[in-house]
């Protein structure tokens, strides 16, 4: 399936696609120094909220989507050079109303393959849940106003 909404969403900004079916997507994203809010490497959440919402607007995938309202809440800090993967199911529809759930996860590191040899490697873990509203307009947000 392809996108149908966002098209011109840069990748670098709130991630690239990775798959996308009927009420479902699934979004990546590379995190860097240009995101990160300190000298640590902490990355500001909006980058991450960002990849949420961009995979939300996925599952839903409708040129007219909006996003009205998210319940988010972060679990975990991100960190500059983390892979964060964002997973997005549309589970109910009333009308053009549309709730989808996001999950997002930091990818395991330490595996050798981010130069961190000799690391241990970890699970992953999940950095933020919530849950979006979108709106399903009869026509483009910026037609309407």
């Amino acid at each position: 399936m392809e996108p149908r909404t966002h098209l011109k969403s840069s990748p670098r900004w709130v991630g690239e696609v990775i798959e996308l079916t009927e009420d479902e997507a699934r979004v990546s994203l590379r995190t860097d120094d240009e995101m990160a809010v300190d000298e640590n490497g902490l990355i500001h959440g909006g980058f991450v909220f960002s990849l949420a919402d961009y995979a939300a607007m996925l599952a839903v995938n409708d040129p007219n989507v909006v996003l009205g309202g998210a319940e988010v809440r972060f679990t975990r800090p991100v960190k500059a050079g983390d892979q964060v993967e964002a997973v997005a199911r549309q589970v109910a529809e009333d009308g053009r109303k549309r709730i989808v759930e996001v999950e997002a996860t930091r990818l395991p590191r330490g595996d050798g393959a981010d130069g961190g040899e000799g690391e241990a490697p970890d699970q992953g873990e999940v950095v933020l849940r919530g849950v979006f509203t979108c709106y399903v307009l009869r026509a483009h947000v910026l037609e309407l106003y």
